[in-house]
């Protein structure tokens, strides 16, 4: 394993970084028992193919994926020390990246597809959205694969990954720039757009099949609000503040909360856990 000395002037974020492994480890645990939780559960109440369900299986296809990375999120923020090599700590630190944009994309694609007249959204669309959506996923980690990035050694020895504010160059900060600007942007106009239809179909009852479906795209709107905006409009000030590493990881591990989206999908049983999970948040 080939490690760098750190700079000084990050000596003492490296070393405070530890101070954060508490509140990231009880994120991800959190994370980690009531997705996998919510995921088996999902899987048996699965509706017939669709639009909006072939979007949703995507959806809880990329939390899958994540999940399985999140154990060794764990195991770092529990032992402070990681040992599991360059190239793995690049593919789990990107993974976090890649599910929140691909949740993003997804979430987007679920809510215009019921903001639209379903006759005019044909399945293959969606279809090709999808595949579309996986092929920028495998260019992401064939790109994660070939960068340069080097493991961080602190001044007590220990490994430390999830630390890469060093490479982050002026490119890189534009398009972090215009993706967060973008993402924030959509996320708000979706939000208010959802809103503006679940009031109007609000007025015609609670009963209503219509309604129902209302409630959930209006709960995924919510979940982005939630889940994204706050990071994003953080790191449009972290871009310029590098030295507040620390509490961008903090940012970062609230985008994971989506993956707790899947209490949607469970119908009544799951709206005593619904409504906590939104009390919690906001």
């Amino acid at each position: 394993m080939n490690f760098r000395k750190n700079q000084p002037s990050h000596t003492l974020t490296i070393n405070n970084s530890a101070d954060y492994h508490p509140f990231l480890l009880s994120v991800y645990i959190m994370v980690l028992i009531i997705g996998t939780i919510c995921l088996c559960l999902t899987k048996l109440t699965t509706k017939p193919a669709s639009p909006t369900t072939i979007a949703v299986l995507n959806l809880i296809f990329s939390h899958f994926i994540f999940l399985l990375t999140v154990p060794f999120r764990i195991y770092y923020y529990s032992v402070h020390d990681w040992s599991l090599g360059l190239t793995f700590c690049r593919v789990i630190s990107s993974m976090i990246h890649v599910h929140m944009y691909m949740s993003f994309l997804f979430y987007v694609i679920i809510i215009i597809t019921r903001l639209l007249d379903p006759k005019h959204f044909a399945i293959l669309a969606v279809l090709l959205c999808g595949l579309w959506c996986w092929l920028l996923f495998h260019v992401w980690v064939s790109t994660v694969y070939g960068t340069k990035v080097d493991l961080i050694k602190s001044t007590n020895g220990t490994g430390h990954c999830f630390r890469f504010a060093s490479n982050i160059d002026f490119t890189a900060k534009v398009f972090n720039y215009i993706v967060s600007t973008i993402i924030i942007v959509v996320t708000v106009v979706l939000t208010a757009l959802q809103a503006k239809v679940f009031l109007g179909i609000m007025s015609k009852g609670p009963l209503d099949i219509e309604f129902r479906s209302a409630r959930r795209s209006m709960c995924f709107a919510l979940i982005m609000m939630v889940s994204f905006i706050p990071y994003h409009i953080f790191r449009l000030y972290y871009l310029q503040h590098l030295d507040l590493e620390n509490l961008n990881e903090v940012f970062l591990s609230l985008t994971t909360l989506n993956c707790l989206d899947m209490l949607t999908f469970l119908g009544k049983r799951s709206r005593p856990c619904q409504i906590c999970f939104f009390t919690v948040l906001i």
